[in-house]
């Protein structure tokens, strides 16, 4: 069905408007203006049903990027990211990567096509010319800004279509989500991973440069021996991730020396383990003297006590060293008897 077709006085009412128009050169405007051509109704502007099938459509583009999004994130959250699939005739691709791309790229599409598709065949197609007008917006501008604004409101039918409104609403709303769920590839979520390293019950205490796990009579008063948790090998892909939490330094002491009470009832025969990593930047120590018993951070000259709970004693670190308790098994090798208490390392937020 098209315009000529319906009766003139079913036609909805052309907008009058000045467009300036020339129909004929002279002098004063050498080149004619035959002004803009006879505007054409489409079958929507006439038939209500036509009206209403390309507002279900509208609708139905903007419910399938819904729903795209909610792929998105499934997708994000149930695919593993090793998993690959063949696609003819591409190859082999990664699951989770098609998966995304396709889900983001139909609901980014669907809304895009529900909007052009609102605008050509729901919003007015009326063509207006509006004459040049000085940058200051004087008052009757203003005015007009205004009204030719609602009229546009009135004319996208948005209040009217109430279907069409809300679909498009909630299409907006959620694509916006799977920007937040690509926030996650910053990397894992720690969980409680800062608080706690591969020290625990039974573990023996592996020597950093033998290998060998530690008797009580391989650390002579005075000496300095850095160590490692059973288990923890150089070859190992986290290794770097946890000997940054879990590296220990072993010194051994005479009891009568260790000032500290909780820290002689963590140690054995005078042997104490206390973290190797500074808690000012997380720096490791490697500096000690034998006749203060105190350790020093080559990195900012943070010094601790070790007589003394680790303390500190100089320096921008903000709290001691945290110590592991330790003891000796069956077999008469040392062994943690649990993990660190606290966070080790540089501040933590939530320390204790």
């Amino acid at each position: 069905m098209s315009s000529q077709d319906i009766p003139e006085e079913n036609l909805p009412a052309e907008q009058e408007h000045a467009h300036g128009a020339v129909s004929v050169a002279d002098e004063k405007n050498p080149f004619a203006d035959p002004g803009l051509p006879p505007h054409e109704h489409r079958i929507q502007d006439i038939d209500e049903r036509a009206a209403r099938r390309s507002e279900r459509m509208v609708a139905l583009l903007f419910t399938v990027s819904m729903l795209a999004t909610i792929g998105f994130i499934a997708s994000y959250v149930a695919i593993p990211h090793d998993k690959s699939i063949f696609v003819f005739p591409i190859g082999h691709l990664s699951a989770l990567n098609f998966a995304l791309g396709l889900t983001l790229g139909l609901a980014l599409f669907c809304i895009g096509a529900g909007a052009v598709h609102w605008a050509r065949t729901l919003m007015s197609d009326v063509e207006i010319a509006d004459e040049r007008h000085p940058i200051e917006a004087p008052a009757d501008v203003r005015e007009k800004v205004h009204a030719d604004f609602k009229q546009g409101a009135k004319e996208s039918a948005i209040g009217r279509r109430k279907l069409i409104r809300n679909t498009m609403l909630g299409a907006v709303a959620l694509v916006p989500l799977s920007g937040v769920m690509l926030l996650r590839d910053l990397g894992p979520l720690p969980g409680t991973k800062l608080r706690h390293t591969m020290w625990s019950k039974g573990k023996l205490l592996v020597n950093m440069n033998t290998n060998e796990p530690l008797r009580p009579s391989d650390v002579a008063v005075g000496s300095l021996t850095f160590a490692k948790p059973e288990g923890l090998e150089e070859h190992d892909e986290n290794f770097q991730t946890e000997i940054a939490k879990a590296a220990l330094m072993i010194v051994r002491l005479q009891p009568e020396n260790i000032k500290d009470k909780r820290e002689l009832e963590w140690s054995h025969e005078g042997i104490v383990a206390y973290s190797k990593i500074c808690t000012h930047v997380g720096c490791p120590i490697s500096l000690y003297e034998q006749q203060t018993h105190h350790v020093l951070c080559p990195c900012h000259q943070s010094t601790f006590d070790l007589s003394d709970g680790a303390r500190v004693i100089f320096g921008p670190a903000g709290h001691a060293l945290p110590q592991l308790r330790i003891g000796v098994n069956d077999e008469g090798y040392l062994e943690a008897l649990g993990d660190f208490e606290e966070p080790v390392g540089p501040a933590f937020w939530e320390r204790g």
